[in-house]
């Protein structure tokens, strides 16, 4: 395991080629070193005036501890295999492991069974791949829309308000948010998740329709239409990395 400072993060690339990063902080009522691990991710906090060598080797010290502490909490994302045609591979959606398989056929579509996605593709294979992730990107949003639709039924009467569109698209770090102009966007990944998770976080962006702000009173407001949000928030906490991942791995390259 190697090692860099930069900034205020400690970088360690293991042997896998998985990078680990690590918050590193200078706290004042600190007596000695302390590494710290949450669904955030990794933390060193350190007393004033320690060298940073010693920063270093307390780390390295540490290092198996940390990657398997990072890995109980998915925030280490192991390699996953890269799409390959005719080649079945596993992933999750709605929650649930899947198997992706592969058929030939005149014309591309998705095929669901249960417990199975069978991606029909026609020969000549030449554009496969790419053909295959459009598939899946409709596929994924076709399936939230599905669930968005019905869930929105039923909350719109309760806020007494209703988003002007919904927007689904593959979004870096977050998992929804509401633009200046009402509209709902939500990350694809969440086809992957159960779709509580994606209840909760439809439910967290129709609240800011009525409270812009993270304050008591938005809480309050999630809490009254969606009680379990605690719960689905902490599990995307724990699981985000991974199923963005998962996402990018079946989806990259498809335009959003």
């Amino acid at each position: 395991m190697t090692q860099h400072l930069e900034g205020d993060w400690l970088e360690l690339a293991t042997a896998s080629g998985t990078t680990i990063r690590v918050l590193k902080a200078a706290h004042p009522r600190a007596r000695r070193l302390r590494l710290t691990v949450t669904p955030k991710g990794a933390r060193l906090s350190y007393p004033h005036g320690t060298h940073p060598a010693q920063v270093s080797a307390f780390l390295r010290h540490h290092a198996d501890w940390l990657e398997r502490k990072l890995d109980e909490l998915h925030l280490i994302v192991k390699p996953l295999p890269p799409l390959r045609v005719g080649v079945p591979t596993e992933f999750p959606l709605r929650g649930e492991t899947v198997l992706l398989d592969w058929a030939e056929g005149p014309y591309p579509r998705v095929e669901a069974s249960e417990g199975t996605i069978t991606l029909v593709i026609p020969r000549p294979h030449t554009r496969a791949v790419p053909v295959a992730r459009g598939l899946l990107a409709s596929f994924f949003e076709a399936q939230m829309r599905r669930d968005v639709s019905r869930w929105l039924a039923g909350y719109v009467p309760q806020l007494g308000l209703a988003p002007t569109a919904l927007r689904i698209r593959a979004m870096k770090s977050l998992w929804g948010s509401l633009d200046t102009r009402d509209r709902i966007n939500l990350d694809l990944a969440l086809a992957l998740a159960p779709p509580a998770a994606l209840r909760y976080v439809l439910a967290h962006e129709l609240c800011h329709l009525k409270v812009r702000s993270h304050s008591p009173r938005f809480w309050a407001q999630v809490e009254g239409i969606f009680p379990d949000w605690r719960e689905q928030r902490d599990w995307l906490r724990l699981n985000g990395a991974w199923l963005k991942t998962e996402l990018d791995r079946l989806i990259a390259d498809v335009a959003d």
